[in-house]
């Protein structure tokens, strides 16, 4: 897995726009009690569910990975020359 650059903003901003998706989608928003780590997850979940992203092998499915996915996903999401695709 080869980090992309930028990928800790990338991935704040794949949080960010996911849970706007989240919540479009029907869910409720995500608690100030709810940790990154469980936003990640539930993010990647949904996202593979609505086949949005590729999922993961079942061996590689672990935080790190699917951090970059969502970064991944969000950097191909951005407009061409985004701040953020450096």
């Amino acid at each position: 897995m080869k980090k992309l650059k930028n990928e800790a903003e990338l991935l704040k901003k794949a949080l960010v726009i996911g849970e706007k998706y989240a919540i479009n989608r029907g869910y409720k928003s995500f608690s100030a009690t709810n940790s990154a780590k469980d936003k990640v997850e539930s993010l990647y979940r949904l996202l593979v569910n609505d086949k949005l992203i590729q999922p993961l092998p079942i061996d590689n499915e672990d935080q790190p990975n699917m951090k970059h996915k969502l970064a991944l996903w969000i950097a191909k999401q951005l407009p061409y020359r985004h701040a953020l695709l450096g």
